[in-house]
């Protein structure tokens, strides 16, 4: 039976691209849900501050029944950082759990006067497991990357058994034949001792075992060899992307549609455009920087190629590019602080996006139909990078893994103006279909999205 009111409780991890995508599937989830399924979506200031518009305190008109509560992140008071802290502010944060979300939640019942009736988290937080069996409900992590990624994580102890300076594939992972132990997560290989990312990861492994449902942000038919290996592994896997249609079709009820709605500079520039013309780059997260060297190959790439691009470059990074370029290429290129990503791919326009292979990219440019040239930088990018050029030929991976100009070149005359590019841009398109056929009603992340509903929503 439904409970007379369900009390959802979203544990978010707050750094890097994790918060977006939870959000993104809170908002589905809370648009097809009944009225009385609230949601509190418990995240730090700084990360709520980020992905809500205005307040923090809550959601936008559409899901009033989504509200914010901060946890403390970990970082004592007048504590000044040096550098890329990024590492040192995870370590914190990670520090201060479980005790912040425990004292976050208890103010959210007191709040809404409801208990909790489901945690649905990300999957790092693998002590949601403990929280949700002290509390009585059930768990639903949420892996915000790939299937790929996540099956490494859960094969850990038998890659690590390989060593990490061997030659070896790691084709006994069903999906993965043809690639390299290079191209698994650096923290896989890693002692727990020697990083408490790869101890959280390590932890998160043992414990999905536990969850009432596991949910993963891809969709069953772009790695079916994976899916069905990871199936019998976990109690419910369910693949419910891509979250943007999922929602759109789950709340209208019709066929997947995503409209680009923005009229700001970068599609005006894009709606001027050939079709499938366009360069665009964009590296994502804040974190991740291009050395100057990488960035002045990147940027004399472009200027000898002189395709359109559009390039998302925050301000700040503008210093390291060569004296001159932004007026030189001003007649052909457009240089933004930040673009509206998926309506920039779903626009048509782009025939190559040159990234770093975060899986919301990679799986937001193959949903719509646009091949990939990756450049990778940490955590899973490598695989993605491996996944996108080995098993779905849908893009490329920057030779040696960094930007020099003639390999730049190479890569983007490759795709956008050679034979192999026809067949990336085919491969790309078969697997848009796929996507789109995920999602429409009888699809396989559309069934598995009602699934979804009734774990979080049925007592």
């Amino acid at each position: 039976m439904m409970r007379d009111s369900c009390h959802i409780a979203v544990l978010v991890f707050p750094f890097g691209s994790h918060a977006t995508p939870m959000l993104n599937l809170v908002k589905g989830i809370a648009a097809s849900a009944p009225e009385n399924v609230k949601f509190s979506f418990f995240s730090t200031a700084e990360s709520s501050k980020s992905i809500f518009p205005g307040s923090a305190a809550k959601c936008d008109g559409d899901f009033s029944n989504i509200k914010a509560y901060d946890v403390w992140d970990g970082v004592p008071e007048h504590h000044v950082f040096s550098g890329n802290a990024i590492f040192a502010r995870i370590g914190m944060f990670l520090d201060a759990t479980p005790g912040n979300f425990d004292k976050a939640m208890k103010e959210a019942e007191e709040d809404t006067g409801l208990k909790l009736s489901c945690l649905l988290t990300d999957a790092f937080l693998w002590f949601s497991a403990d929280l949700a069996e002290k509390h009585g409900v059930p768990w639903v992590p949420f892996w915000t990357a790939g299937s790929c990624s996540l099956s490494a994580h859960l094969y850990t102890d038998e890659i690590r058994k390989l060593g990490a300076t061997t030659e070896e594939t790691v084709g006994m992972i069903p999906g993965f034949e043809g690639l390299s132990i290079d191209d698994v997560p650096r923290e896989i290989l890693l002692d727990n001792e020697q990083s408490p990312l790869s101890l959280l990861l390590h932890n998160m492994a043992l414990n999905l075992p536990r969850a009432n449902a596991v949910v993963v942000n891809s969709f069953e038919e772009l790695d079916p060899a994976i899916t069905l290996d990871l199936k019998p592994k976990l109690q419910n896997l369910l693949n419910v992307s891509p979250i943007p249609l999922i929602a759109a079709a789950a709340a209208s009820r019709t066929e997947p549609k995503f409209a680009a709605n923005h009229d700001d500079e970068c599609i005006k520039w894009l709606k001027k455009q050939d079709e499938t013309s366009v360069v665009y780059i964009g590296f994502g997260s804040s974190v991740i920087t291009l050395p100057p060297h990488e960035m002045v190959a990147l940027a004399e790439a472009l200027e000898t190629c002189k395709s359109p691009f559009l390039w998302s470059l925050r301000d700040r990074a503008r210093k390291s590019l060569p004296a001159g370029f932004v007026n030189r290429t001003s007649g052909f290129g457009k240089l933004v602080s930040w673009a509206p990503q998926m309506e920039v791919l779903a626009s048509g326009k782009v025939g190559v996006f040159v990234s770093h292979g975060g899986w919301n990219s990679v799986l937001e440019s193959i949903s719509f139909g646009v091949p990939m040239i990756c450049r990778p930088f940490f955590g899973d990018h490598g695989l993605n990078s491996a996944m996108v050029e080995n098993k779905w030929r849908a893009g490329l991976k920057v030779k040696d893994g960094v930007f020099t100009k003639n390999g730049t070149l190479n890569a983007l005359e490759l795709v956008l103006n050679g034979e192999k590019g026809k067949e990336l841009k085919e491969n790309v398109q078969l697997i848009k279909g796929l996507a789109i056929d995920a999602v429409k009603p009888n699809g396989s992340s559309m069934r598995n999205f009602q699934e979804l509903l009734k774990v979080i929503t049925m007592s």
